[in-house]
């Protein structure tokens, strides 16, 4: 991927020039890890913004135990190997001739922020947090695939779980999600986004219940929020399922759940601010009735991380970006009784959203 990782500090490079900065400090190894490819735990990356043609002024800097790993995963950068990384480009980047450095100032700690302004001499230090954060909103085709990977890992899983009885009465609901974990592994997962929710009966009505030794019955809805990662990123999804048999009060209220789903996923438009996209799906339950059992926004950004922008919510800002990919995942929610939430993780796309979450959303009893 390095000339993927190329191309995106290139258009960093631009937002750089924007804001007339001569370089940026990058300490949130996300991002690092998005501009790099670098995956160890202690990183600094310095681009300097005009350094267009070899890069040779841009450097990350890591420690000594990964010597080795930055050298193959970031040939094309220049590597300083030292345990101070931050305050080391700091320094550097004075002896280059950096007069105005951005730095993460969504991330630096008031202890490292104080490190820096010891060293940095004639370097003016200047705050640049959340450039990064806007470029990884939009997805190339190379991180969709990535995307693409994850949520098929979890799809196949869901569907094994099924296949082979491990959604039954009588399972508890830790061993429905340790089950589902260790099958989105064996299909090819590196690992799980977060921890998986299984909530049946009355505990389906708490929209991020942790897994207990409460019982699967009869008759339970039982709610699945769970995914998988490939190569660091993330896959989101979520389904509701009734065990035995279903009662007309499940099946309304499911039914009420999946016309605002559908209702979100056609306001996924470039262009359309996220608040109305929230609105879309909002108005299909409130016009229910049950609009205060919608408890939380109707989705998020997924990528290298399992939370990101853009929100999609009644306090959402901005608008929706070609190559975005969001969930949409509206809910109600019954305290005492039950609730339902459905979930998709999707593609922004010019022509309609690529939906990447591809298991049934139709009432399934089992």
């Amino acid at each position: 991927m390095s000339e993927d990782h190329r191309r995106r500090r290139l258009a960093l490079r631009a937002l750089l020039a924007d804001r007339n900065a001569d370089a940026l400090l990058v300490t949130n190894l996300l991002n690092i890890r998005y501009l790099t490819g670098f995956t160890g735990s202690n990183a600094a990356l310095l681009v300097v913004t005009d350094d267009t043609e070899d890069e040779s002024r841009s450097i990350i800097s890591t420690d000594g135990r990964y010597l080795t790993q930055v050298s193959e995963q970031v040939p094309d950068l220049r590597a300083e190997i030292t345990r101070a990384v931050g305050t080391r480009l700091i320094e550097l980047a004075g002896k280059d001739g950096v007069g105005k450095l951005g730095f993460e100032s969504h991330v630096i700690t008031v202890d490292q922020h104080r490190a820096y302004t010891e060293v940095a001499g004639e370097v003016a230090l200047v705050r640049l947090g959340g450039l990064i954060e806007q470029l990884r909103m939009v997805k190339d085709e190379q991180e969709v695939a990535l995307l693409r990977g994850a949520c098929a890992a979890a799809d196949a899983a869901l569907s094994l779980l099924i296949e082979n009885g491990g959604l039954r009465p009588g399972r508890t609901e830790r061993e429905v999600g340790r089950q589902l974990e260790f099958l989105m592994l064996e299909q090819g997962a590196d690992g799980i986004s977060f921890e998986t929710i299984v909530a049946a009966g009355a505990n389906s009505a708490v929209p991020h219940h942790r897994p207990t030794e409460a019982i699967l019955a009869h008759g339970d809805f039982v709610k699945l929020d769970f995914g998988a990662t490939l190569r660091g990123y993330h896959s989101d999804m979520t389904r509701t399922f009734v065990l035995g048999s279903v009662a007309d009060w499940q099946r309304e209220v499911y039914d009420l759940v999946l016309q605002s789903q559908a209702a979100g996923r056609a306001a996924l438009v470039p262009g359309t601010p996220v608040t109305e996209v929230d609105a879309a799906a909002r108005d299909v339950i409130d016009a229910a009735g049950h609009g205060e059992l919608f408890l939380h926004g109707l989705g998020h950004g997924v990528g290298l991380e399992i939370h990101e922008a853009p929100g999609i919510g009644k306090g959402g800002t901005g608008t929706l970006l070609t190559g975005a990919v969001v969930t949409v995942e509206p809910g109600v929610y019954f305290s005492g009784r039950g609730g339902v939430r459905i979930e998709d993780t999707l593609v922004v796309r010019d022509q309609g959203p690529e939906l990447l979450t591809l298991t049934s959303k139709e009432l399934t009893v089992v």
